[in-house]
């Protein structure tokens, strides 16, 4: 048998993946064979996700552009495309937080995560489709479990992130006819990525959220990662439409309490 997880010759494009989640999804695909094609606004957080990527040999290449504006982000895909051929996998990782209560968020600051999280992903998604490969292209969205968890300070994120993984399992079923797959993953706290630093600020925090995940522990990046390796593989032909969690079954308790975390951070213009 062939080995599942040889992704050589294949074309794999991450929307946000200059850092975090993302680009560890993007480094395990590299590490595989693949080529890369990353989307990011930082030129600079680029240009290092690049040099890490570009080290395991498979080439890659990077797009700046904002999820937000549609036209940047079907330029980067026709780009990417004409460099690399048609997009094996796609990932839509974009995505914005911070911890407000819906009484002290303005309209702005819901916009802009729903701008990023949901705008965003339909914009990524949207414009994929003719550049993806049909029949055979896997589609995985880096969703949250406030999709499906009410979660106090995170009204923004909760309405954002349900309206991906529903925008996630509509396409799952439009797009069945070209032979693409379309699944999204929900990341669980995981170590060194943005949304830990905002969520838990301090080690106090950390402790409690870990008290609260039955694994007893954070997660690693590389655990999402191989799961977005498996949703892609041959393993997962006949998946689509699934919102996984890797979350070591914190979504399973209920809604995190981020009250304690608020009030240790610094209020930013919500």
């Amino acid at each position: 048998m062939n080995d599942p997880f040889d992704f050589a010759g294949r074309h794999v494009f991450v929307a946000g993946g200059s850092s975090g989640i993302n680009l560890g999804i993007a480094e395990a695909f590299a590490q595989r064979g693949a080529a890369l094609s990353i989307l990011g606004r930082s030129q600079d957080k680029i240009a290092a996700a690049l040099a890490q990527l570009r080290a395991h040999g498979g080439g890659a290449e990077g797009h700046s552009a904002d999820v937000r504006d549609a036209a940047a982000v079907a330029a980067a895909l026709k780009q990417a495309h004409e460099r690399f051929g048609a997009i094996d996998v796609l990932v839509s990782g974009a995505a914005g937080n911070f911890l407000a209560p819906a009484l002290g968020m303005s309209a702005n600051g819901f916009k802009t995560v729903i701008d990023i999280d949901l705008l965003g992903s339909f914009n990524v998604l949207r414009a994929s489709h003719e550049f993806l490969r049909k029949p055979g292209a896997a589609v995985i969205s880096i969703s949250a479990s406030q999709a499906f968890v009410p979660t106090p300070f995170q009204a923004h994120v909760c309405a954002a992130k349900s309206g991906v993984d529903m925008l996630m399992r509509v396409l799952a079923m439009e797009w069945g006819v070209d032979g693409i797959r379309v699944n999204s993953i929900v990341p669980g706290p995981i170590d060194g990525t943005e949304g830990m630093r905002r969520l838990a600020p301090n080690d106090t925090e950390r402790r409690r959220i870990a008290a609260r995940v039955p694994l007893g522990r954070h997660g690693r990046i590389d655990e999402v990662a191989n799961i977005a390796l498996v949703l892609a593989s041959p393993l997962a032909a006949y998946i689509t439409g699934v919102v996984l969690p890797v979350d070591g079954g914190i979504s399973l308790t209920g809604p995190r309490d981020f009250s304690a975390a608020w009030a240790a951070t610094t209020r930013p213009e919500a």
